[in-house]
């Protein structure tokens, strides 16, 4: 299934500069790919005025959400000038960075109508929203740029996990150590304790979305994080803003 082809983030020229073009070639196939069939269902499923039910389901379980995702974000930022799409639509896409690549990216820009395509990216959009994921909404505002992480919970991005693995329990994290939790530090790494298992390993600051606001944070997390308090007692108190 193209879902299991891995989404290459670079361009054209930055794969043949990392030696990588394979990656980048079977990437580039599945996003035409995922194009294709987004356009396929909505001709399937329009009846002239809705999309039907089933618009969106096969184009996920083909090539999942990041594809999808990846495609339709890549679509209005290839459509800047195109004001049928809303507001909201245009604002998500630049959420996602698609590297610059004018001779490849218009390959896989979705060609259905603007105003039916909205109406399929607003679908996309709610069926993501209702996994329950975190994102940079729910993270203090420039942390990653700005905030020590040691002690803190912090969020890893969905784009580092496989979609298999998306929930909040194996988002969360809290950091105790590495240079990676200092803002300016060379070094990226950071060793934390994932509250959804207690399964403790290194991440890269660069796999974080950032840190969990206080708010955002649930029963069952500050219940993990009492343990996992007590297992470190050298940590002290945690540290959420």
């Amino acid at each position: 299934m193209e879902n299991n082809v891995y989404l290459y983030p670079y361009s054209a020229g930055e794969a043949h500069r990392r030696d990588e073009v394979s990656l980048w070639r079977s990437s580039h196939q599945a996003n035409i790919a995922c194009k294709q069939a987004i356009e396929e269902s909505i001709r399937e499923h329009f009846d002239g005025m809705h999309l039907g039910d089933g618009c969106l389901e096969n184009v996920l379980k083909c090539f999942g959400y990041k594809r999808t995702g990846w495609v339709l974000a890549n679509t209005i930022q290839q459509k800047e000038w195109d004001g049928r799409f809303s507001p909201a639509n245009r604002q998500w896409s630049k959420q996602t960075y698609i590297p610059p690549d004018p001779q490849h990216n218009s390959d896989f820009v979705v060609g259905s109508h603007p105003a039916v395509l909205d109406g399929f990216i607003t679908l996309y959009r709610r069926a993501y929203q209702a996994l329950g994921l975190f994102g940079p909404e729910h993270c203090e505002r420039d942390s990653y740029e700005s905030l020590d992480y040691e002690g803190r919970v912090l969020v890893l991005s969905p784009d580092t996990l496989k979609e298999s693995c998306w929930s909040q329990e194996n988002q969360l994290w809290l950091a105790h150590d590495g240079f990676g939790c200092r803002p300016n530090a060379i070094g990226r790494s950071i060793r934390c304790t994932c509250l959804g298992d207690g399964e403790m390993t290194r991440w890269n600051r660069t796999d974080f979305t950032g840190v969990l606001k206080e708010k955002f944070l649930p029963d069952w997390a500050k219940e993990k994080l009492a343990d996992v308090q007590g297992q470190n007692p050298g940590m002290g108190g945690i540290n959420m803003t």
